[in-house]
């Protein structure tokens, strides 16, 4: 049976308690006393606002349950960087050996987890995967943004944003990265559909601190700066970085055309001051709530979706102000992580 999911979080719960036929109780957790399931959720980082607001999806989701009736204990640790794929596959395999009852993982790497996700299946704990995907079928579901069509929706927003016509850099994050790689993916193919566009440089990565995404933006407009026409960055920090950059030179303030992705707080007041033409906004906080929601489901018997759309939209100037825009940008964070 086919599962419609909402942007919305409550039309999402409806949609995610419709695709289950078979409730029953679940077993005990592991470690946390008769009653309690015990997931672990493995995010990318530990500073980026984007991962504070899945920590509160999954908060909301074990709050939720709790209501109904569930006990579960949400077991959030991840690597403080996001380029530590060693110290991220060491929680998975700790988790592993700890018999959670299921992990929730965002990969680093969508080769360098394979083998420890297959491994933690094989002892026995399903795997959801949230937000990057993995190169395996191991996972009993991916709830993640559709990454590819956000980067289509950039690369047809800068054509809007040019008249079709102009030159145009895409700044990436790192090697590796299924999501971003996604986003860049659908970035170069819209380009390339409208022949007035140029494509100047795309080989460039951001790396996963504001520092090093910073540098990397300098380098571009010190080589770029008098001929570009409009940047794309594809995740929080290299959005934030290079829109500082451009500051630096004179050139923010819809001088040159900034696009970036996801709605951290510093991106939204330069959309709001005019040095950020459009941002590509993910739902971390659905997100999170999803991948805990399907991951207890999936241990109550229930089926869940191989694969889950938590929605992406265009916040521009324009529609910035929308009630549903303003919701999305400002998650409550604040009344989950408590």
């Amino acid at each position: 049976m086919t599962c419609l999911l909402r942007l919305g979080l409550a039309g999402a719960t409806l949609a995610l308690a419709a695709c289950g036929t078979r409730p029953s109780t679940p077993d005990a957790g592991a470690g946390s006393g008769p009653g309690y399931l015990t997931i672990a959720v493995i995010p990318k980082g530990a500073t980026h606002e984007f991962w504070k607001s899945i920590n509160a999806g999954a908060f909301k989701a074990r709050d939720e349950l709790a209501a109904q009736g569930t006990r579960v204990e949400v077991l959030w640790k991840g690597p403080l960087r996001e380029d530590d794929r060693d110290q991220q596959i060491q929680v998975v395999e700790n988790f592993t050996s700890r018999k959670v009852n299921g992990i929730v993982l965002a990969p680093l790497d969508a080769q360098a987890l394979a083998a420890p996700v297959a491994a933690a299946v094989q002892s026995g704990i399903p795997v959801v995967v949230m937000d990057s995907g993995l190169n395996s079928d191991q996972h009993l579901s991916f709830v993640a943004t559709d990454n590819f069509k956000g980067g289509e929706m950039a690369g047809a927003a800068m054509a809007r944003l040019l008249n079709g016509s102009g030159n145009v850099i895409l700044l990436r994050f790192a090697v590796g990265s299924a999501s971003t790689e996604e986003r860049e993916r659908g970035f170069l193919e819209e380009v390339a559909r409208h022949p007035g566009l140029t494509l100047i440089s795309s080989d460039q990565y951001a790396g996963v601190t504001r520092e090093t995404a910073y540098q990397a933006a300098q380098n571009l407009l010190n080589r770029f700066g008098n001929e570009v026409h409009g940047i794309f960055a594809v995740n929080e920090t290299s959005t934030i970085a290079m829109t500082q950059a451009l500051r630096d030179l004179g050139k923010a303030g819809g001088t040159v055309k900034m696009i970036g992705f996801d709605a951290g707080s510093q991106s939204v007041l330069d959309l709001k001051n005019g040095d950020v033409q459009g941002l590509v906004v993910q739902n971390p906080l659905l997100m999170g709530y999803l991948s805990v929601m399907t991951m207890v489901s999936h241990l109550q018997g229930k089926p869940v979706e191989k694969r889950i759309d938590t929605g992406v939209v265009l916040v521009t100037p324009e529609n910035k102000d929308d009630p549903a825009i303003i919701e999305l940008l400002n998650p409550p964070l604040d009344r989950y992580l408590k």
